[in-house]
């Protein structure tokens, strides 16, 4: 068996719905393939909000799993900001291409955001609704922010990356991410108000 440092080693791509606990962030995975299992979910949720496409969002994240093979040989404490680059990049690779295709040639359905319906370990079948109707609006919320203060507002918040890191895979200043981050709470607040 090849460790996924090794030439030729392989990484499993398992389906987005056989979802894991994320590792605890004093818990640095020791292989490639559990860094890229603790994070595909959370990488596909991030994908999903900025291309509204899941067959997208899916292709996006395994285009960049794939790709950090390439990065296997490196310290684990540099995989999150190289796989968060690499997905990023790759969602505004994917999204340029959408603006050249041209609009009669997709239907309204095709270029519409569906709906997920999350998997919910609770036992509390309300819980599990109140939890998904919490997300869809978050969701939502997020898809009418501008890319950057979505980014920013993502990656800080919800995937809990520091300033420092944040800013490296947003390829700009920590100033203008805390910038992006404030707007995108200020709009988000004003969104979600009634929904608390």
């Amino acid at each position: 068996m090849r460790g996924p440092g090794s030439p030729g080693a392989r990484v499993k791509l398992v389906p987005m719905d056989d979802a894991r606990p994320p590792a605890a962030a004093d818990d640095q995975p020791q292989t490639l393939e559990d860094f890229l299992a603790a994070v595909r979910g959370r990488a596909f949720r991030f994908a999903e909000t900025g291309l509204r496409n899941r067959d997208d969002a899916l292709d996006a994240v395994q285009d960049a799993m794939t790709r950090m093979l390439g990065y296997a040989g490196r310290p684990p404490h540099e995989w999150t900001a190289l796989f968060w680059t690499i997905l990023r990049s790759r969602i505004i690779d994917l999204q340029r291409r959408r603006t050249f295709r041209l609009g009669w040639m997709t239907s309204a359905d095709e270029r519409g955001f569906e709906d997920l319906d999350w998997a919910d370990a609770s036992p509390d079948p309300s819980a599990a609704h109140d939890g998904r109707e919490a997300w869809a609006r978050l969701a939502g919320a997020l898809r009418g922010l501008p890319r950057r203060q979505r980014e920013a507002f993502t990656l800080r918040v919800l995937e809990g990356l520091d300033v420092a890191t944040t800013a490296k895979v947003m390829v700009c200043s920590e100033g203008s991410v805390k910038t992006h981050l404030s707007r995108a709470r200020s709009a988000l607040q004003k969104q979600l108000e009634e929904f608390r």
